[in-house]
This record gives C-alpha cells, structure tokens and sequence, in this order.
C-alpha cells in the first residue's frame, strides 16, 4: 500500500535537481543527492547500504507480486537441452543433458498446480539447468522468479524468466538468501562450483536449525555419488548418521514429486 505523505517525495526531489542552474556549484559531486549520486553510493563505506538495498528490492517486489513460497531448482550453467548435447564440452555434460528435461518437465507440472502465488519455481536465472526451470513455468503458463548476477562471462539472464520477477544481483550472499527466504522444497541438479556452494548452505542451514526442514532432492544418484563421498562423512564422523537422512536421491520429475506432495 502506498503511503501518502505531506513532504515532498525523493522522486521529486530527483526531477528538481535536474532542472536546477548549470553553474560550478551545481556542478561539483557534492552538490548531488545522496541517494541519487552513483559515485557517493558506490564507495567502499556504503557497502553495508548496498546489502541491505539489495536484500529490501527483491523482497518488496515479491511480497507486492504475491509470491508466498517457491520451489528451488539448483543446477548447473552448462548442462544443454538433449537437442544440443552433440555440442556439449565433455560427454558427461552430453550424458547430463537428461537433466536438463527433468528439470522442465518438474517446473511445468509445479507451476501447472500452483496458483502463481504458491510453490513458485525459482532459478539463479541464467542457462542450462536454471534455463529449463524457468522454461518449464513458461510452459505451463505460469510465472517463474530468476534470481541473476553479475558475472565477466556466462550468466545473463534467459528468456523465460518472468520479466517482473527477473532480479540482478551483486552479492552472491544475499542472493542466496533469497532463494531460501521462500522455500518449500530445494531440487539440486549436478552442477559446479556454484551449485555445489548453493547445496552446501541450505543443507548446513536446516542441519544446524538455521533453517526450517523442507524436502532436498538431488537429482542423478550416480553423479552425486561420484563428486561427494557421503558416507565417508559420516563414517569419519564429520556428520551424524541422521544427516544423511536431510536428503533424497531422485532421478525424475514423477520421482520429486512423489517427494514434494504438492
């Protein structure tokens, strides 16, 4: 709801500024205002700013779209659609473009039952895995979120993404917190770096009561298996036996949403 108030707005503010006289006073950094001056904004003491800047835009524009809660989908940048696996890097990326469609496939039946308010399929927004999700929403009909950030290479946003609900970031902390603050069930596809950071936070979060339980699928057994020893955790018991009861393996769409219940 926007408030009315008798002081006058910053936005217009703004605009007198700008048709202020050109002289060397008006001219000189600092005369700007602060809030509109990129320079001042930007510095290196105004970072605890930023972050809280970017923590509050997502959250307000969401909170006024009526996103309640979100399905997560985790997963890899590079990992192509079975129609390009010919072009894929490596075989393995070839083999795991099968996820990729599992990846669609579970964004459009999500979206298919959610009331777009409801179980949102949410993505870091960029290409392969996060492309399918977003792509399956569309798919469906639906709304998806894309939670980008800026990169030098590789991370722009793709075309699915609902345009309302496509955020950019420049904290990769805060944008994780955002993939969270909403969620009701996180799926992880193989993936990288990137995606194994995202599934090592929110697995340390609900094992350590940061965060209220909620499914946690990996998606391909084998490859999972491969690239982190589990068991070996436990055995050496740098983890507890019952923490490997805080995910599921799946293989499919119909398996996750056997697990999901939505």
């Amino acid at each position: 709801m926007t408030r009315r108030h008798k002081m006058r707005s910053a936005p217009q503010d703004m605009k007198a500024a700008q048709e202020t006289p050109d002289t060397p006073q008006t001219r000189a950094p600092a005369y700007r205002l602060a809030f509109s001056d990129p320079d001042f904004m930007c510095a290196d003491e105004l970072r605890a700013v930023r972050l809280q800047l970017e923590l509050m835009k997502p959250e307000m524009m969401l909170d006024a779209a009526g996103v309640n809660s979100t399905i997560v989908m985790f997963g890899g940048a590079r990992i192509p659609e079975p129609a390009k696996k010919d072009t894929a890097r490596t075989q393995t990326l070839s083999d795991l473009s099968v996820f990729y469609e599992e990846a669609r496939v579970l964004a459009e039946r999500v979206t298919a039952k959610s009331d777009g308010h409801e179980n949102v399929v949410v993505t870091g927004g960029g290409p392969g895995v996060m492309e399918a999700g977003n792509r399956g929403a569309m798919d469906a009909g639906g709304r998806s979120i894309g939670l980008n950030i800026v990169l030098p290479h590789e991370q722009a946003p793709n075309p699915y993404v609902t345009p309302e609900l496509c955020f950019n970031f420049h904290y990769f902390a805060i944008r994780k917190m955002h993939f969270l603050l909403r969620a009701k069930a996180i799926c992880v596809f193989p993936g990288g770096f990137g995606t194994l950071d995202e599934l090592f936070e929110s697995l340390t979060l609900i094992q350590t009561g940061r965060m209220a339980p909620v499914p946690f699928l990996l998606f391909g057994e084998a490859f999972w298996r491969k690239i982190i020893d589990w068991d070996a955790l436990a055995d050496a018991g740098t983890i507890s036996d019952e923490d490997l009861n805080l995910f599921h393996f799946v293989e499919t769409a119909d398996d996750a949403l056997a697990h999901l219940a939505l």
